[in-house]
């Protein structure tokens, strides 16, 4: 059995999709298939349901890809323990993370870091959505909640609080709210309800029971950007809202607290170059973490 034709099984696995894994393994479409089809061969069975709309593990595919999966933990511990051995930390590490915590944390204070390690290529991917480490989208994510399932690990990072904020020029003009009745006579600046993309994030009703937004926009970012130009009041993170002048604080006796969790694949945990992004970033928010509030 060839190695590289498991990596291979285990790229369309997680990718559900000849195209997609292809793409992700740097080989053309054909390339990809004869790899599967060599597999298959080997083992005497079909992996795979092969239709136009992706490719379907099959029953024999879902006990293989077990076996496949502890294959390519060996594979990693090996190459962890070779790059234990080196002097210098090589390859990539793709961190996933929601959108304020990634640009307004990570982005300014990831450079440090690849100043240390020159061989590492770190990728941060900061978008308000959720990464699947088990289809390798990320080799580490920060998440808002503990995960439930899979074989991951998770380490909590920190709690950080949000807030009402508005921006001075939009108070001056409409005036300071001094209770949450008030907030119904101001525009209010909310998320998009049906892109958010976990469950812990539909907080508006825990800052007032009957929030109406008039402006709502998809990511922490746009909706800090949006309150400090004068849209309106919005519920921001006060570590972002911190470091905009001119926002003010409103209601401040309301306060809501998340967590930030990192997690990574327990196939992963053990590889040098991962461990040492991870030690980082939690070296680094537990240093900072009086700005989280």
């Amino acid at each position: 059995m060839n190695w590289d034709d498991v990596r291979v099984f285990l790229a369309v696995a997680r990718a559900g999709q000849i195209l997609a894994a292809s793409r992700r393994l740097g080989l053309n479409h054909a390339t990809v298939g004869r790899r599967l089809d060599a597999l298959e061969d080997a083992l005497g069975v079909k992996l795979f349901d092969r239709r136009p709309t992706g490719c379907e593990v099959t029953r024999e595919g879902a006990g293989f890809l077990a076996a496949a999966e502890r294959m390519e933990a060996e594979m990693q511990g090996a190459r962890a323990a070779l790059e234990g051995a080196e002097a210098h930390l090589s390859g990539t590490v793709r961190i996933g993370a929601p959108d304020g915590f990634g640009t307004a944390f990570l982005a300014p204070r990831l450079g440090s870091l690849a100043e240390r390690h020159p061989g590492l290529t770190i990728q941060l991917v900061p978008v308000p959505r959720a990464f699947s480490l088990s289809r390798r989208e990320a080799d580490i994510a920060i998440t808002v909640e503990r995960p439930a399932q899979g074989r991951l690990v998770a380490r909590r990072l920190v709690s950080y609080a949000l807030g009402l904020y508005g921006a001075a020029s939009y108070l001056d003009r409409f005036g300071r709210p001094s209770s949450v009745e008030d907030l119904k006579r101001h525009r209010l600046v909310g998320h998009v309800d049906d892109l958010v993309y976990s469950s812990s994030l539909h907080y508006t009703g825990e800052m007032a029971p009957d929030w109406q937004s008039r402006f709502e926009i998809s990511s922490a970012l746009g909706q800090t950007e949006a309150v400090a130009a004068g849209a309106g009041i919005g519920i921001l993170h006060g570590f972002i809202a911190a470091g905009r002048p001119g926002l003010e604080r409103v209601l401040p006796e309301r306060t809501i607290r998340r967590d930030y969790w990192l997690v990574t694949h327990e196939t992963a945990r053990e590889m040098s170059r991962i461990r040492a992004v991870a030690d980082f970033i939690a070296e680094t928010v537990q240093r900072e973490k009086a700005i989280f509030g």
